[in-house]
């Protein structure tokens, strides 16, 4: 069985309680049904890992690295300046989608560059929990696609 990673930062384990008329009242638990729902019928399953340090984050990475074929990232306010997380996925080699809740764009100014995004293979933003299952979708064929398939 293949599994993916599925990598969320600070804050983001009270979703559903935090400022829900920003990030939505799914919870992170209800997040990670939908994606491990989303790639189940593929055979894979998923390996889910929320902090608040960077430091956790970036072990996470590393040490799912060489296991999972593909993540899906929010980083929450890492994005602005996470460089280790940064320097963390620059090492991983599979293809990764990195997904925001919010339209960061839309928000203060400061939230409008992700430092990680020019090394994702894709970025979701402002979709809510969709945006989830939609980098799930993303990289199931983008996987397809690494193995040869059309």
């Amino acid at each position: 069985m293949s599994s993916i990673l599925l990598l969320n930062g600070p804050n983001l384990g009270i979703l559903g309680e935090r400022e829900p008329d920003i990030y939505g009242r799914e919870t992170l638990g209800d997040i990670e049904k939908m994606v491990a729902a989303e790639v189940a019928e593929a055979g894979w399953d998923v390996i889910s890992v929320q902090r608040e340090g960077e430091g956790e984050l970036v072990r996470a990475v590393h040490e799912h690295r060489a296991t999972t074929v593909g993540a899906i990232v929010n980083p929450g306010a890492l994005m602005i300046a996470g460089w280790s997380l940064r320097d963390a996925l620059a090492a991983y080699d599979p293809p990764w989608i990195e997904v925001h809740l919010s339209n960061v764009w839309a928000r203060e100014q400061f939230r409008h560059e992700s430092v990680l995004a020019p090394l994702a293979s894709g970025v979701v933003v402002g979709l809510g929990a969709l945006g989830y299952r939609l980098a799930a979708q993303a990289l199931l064929r983008l996987c397809e696609v690494g193995a040869g398939q059309p």
